[in-house]
């Protein structure tokens, strides 16, 4: 689901601040705690070969970070043919000059802006340059094609020569990869250009005080990266209704740097959620054959098999109960689901993957969905206000994937949504029946994960004596 809208809320019934006592022999007996733990950490994280760690802003530690060789690590993937790839100038670097092979000439170089509803050859009038010159770029090869679809607030660097002729274009596509248009004789030639990454390790941790997406922005973590560590716990945890004030995490992620400056975050390579007292630990691990996924330290993986809710709902308007009163029928009568109340046409997700077996009006649903899990699973998702385009009966969804949106068709008195959890034709209660978890780390694999992953599940251990530390 989406959090983004739940983080901003403060928790409810947060403690008064409470006047915090000066204690002289516990605070010099934290104080060596924390120098110890954090010199710990430190070797945990140090590359072997000593190389000094430049640390960002407080809460925030970075480290190289030696990872096991990608296919698409190293010196990057090999150059396209005909020529190496060209290193990234810096603005009033040289561009050789189309008549002139093995001289330099002086370009003049500038840093576009992407304006709302730019394309590329508005983007380039403003410099004066000409349609001609603009189809001879995007219809320069196959990767150019990507110039035909610019966002707002994307950059651009074009490159002249001393003619005022375009010599180059880059079109950064990401922290790995650019696309570049260079002249070539009377016309141009596009290619992808691969740039060598650097990872670092960083690690953060939090404490909630009102809301995860606070607590995550003073530890230090992107908006992105506070996302990533929802989607991981999503499934234990619900991060609109289960958090308390005093809930911790602890993050470590990696960085990524080229020609050491900082470009970009990496992915949440472990992380550790303290919710109501109960821990939940997550690392994460490629097998080799290239399957990716977050497993606890024993090797179960923290996915399951459904999403614990299936919209991102503003307040729960009724839970599962066996006798209630209906509010339109006004006569006691069991409730088998959960009612999620949200603005019509909110988009309501499949919690699981499945077979959609029903798909249309029924009764006191109104428009509804039913969806089949393997042998022992349905989901129902009532009182829609229309369903997803090309969702039909037989039809197989992924997780995730939107099958209709909020409304009050049938028996509703306002907008939400009815989720209904069937286990071997037995209503379960959505929100405290256990979900059946995703496939563990194959057998085979079980040892190259151990080794792997010890190594993370240390540094969390080490932090969390660290963050115990500052707190005393």
């Amino acid at each position: 689901m989406d959090y983004t809208r739940f983080f901003n809320r403060d928790c409810k019934h947060l403690p008064q601040p409470r006047a915090r006592r000066a204690i002289p022999r516990r605070a010099a007996a934290a104080g060596a705690g924390l120098a110890v733990a954090a010199a710990a950490l430190a070797a945990l994280l140090a590359p072997p070969s000593g190389e000094a760690s430049r640390e960002p802003p407080p809460a925030v530690v970075e480290h190289p970070l030696a990872l096991p060789a990608r296919a698409d690590a190293g010196s990057g993937m090999p150059a396209p043919a005909g020529g190496d790839p060209v290193r990234e100038e810096a603005a009033g670097g040289a561009v050789a000059g189309p008549g002139a092979p093995g001289t330099a000439a002086a370009p003049r170089w500038r840093t576009l802006t992407v304006r709302r509803g730019d394309s590329l050859a508005r983007l380039l009038a403003r410099e004066g340059v000409g349609p001609r010159t603009v189809h001879a770029l995007v219809t320069s090869g196959r990767e150019a094609r990507r110039l035909r679809r610019l966002r707002p607030g994307e950059r651009i660097l074009l490159a002249r020569d001393g003619d005022g002729a375009v010599a180059a274009l880059r079109y950064p596509l990401g922290p790995e990869r650019t696309l570049e248009v260079r002249r070539a004789g009377d016309g141009y030639r596009a290619r992808i250009l691969q740039h060598p990454l650097e990872h670092r390790q960083a690690h953060a941790a939090g404490v909630i005080e009102d809301s995860l997406f606070t607590a995550a922005q003073r530890a230090g973590l992107s908006d992105r990266l506070t996302m990533a560590l929802a989607g991981i716990f999503g499934w234990d945890i619900d991060f609109a209704l289960d958090l308390r004030p005093g809930d911790r995490f602890r993050v470590i992620y990696e960085v990524l740097y080229r020609d050491g400056e900082r470009v970009g975050e990496g992915e949440i390579l472990a992380a550790e959620f303290v919710n109501r007292g109960r821990v939940y630990r997550a690392v994460r691990y490629t097998d080799p054959e290239g399957r990716t996924g977050y497993y606890t330290p024993e090797g179960r993986s923290v996915r399951r098999a459904f999403l614990r809710t299936p919209v991102a709902f503003t307040r729960i308007s009724s839970r599962f109960r066996l006798r209630r009163r209906h509010p339109v029928l006004n006569r006691i009568r069991a409730h088998r689901g959960v009612d999620y109340a949200a603005p019509r046409g909110t988009p309501v997700k499949a919690t699981g993957d499945g077979k959609v077996i029903f798909r249309g009006r029924k009764g006191g649903y109104g428009k509804v969905v039913m969806i089949r899990h393997g042998a022992r699973y349905v989901t129902v998702y009532a009182h829609l206000s229309r369903f997803a385009r090309g969702l039909r009966a037989g039809r197989r969804v992924r997780q995730g994937q939107v099958i209709g949106y909020v409304g009050a068709t049938g028996l509703a008195t306002g907008p939400h949504l009815h989720y209904e959890f069937r286990v071997d034709g037995v209503h379960r209660n959505p929100l405290t029946v256990r979900l059946p978890a995703a496939r563990p780390v194959p057998a085979r694999y079980r040892e190259d994960f151990r080794r792997r992953t010890a190594p993370l599940v240390a540094a969390l251990d080490t932090l969390r004596r660290v963050q115990i530390a500052r707190r005393d």
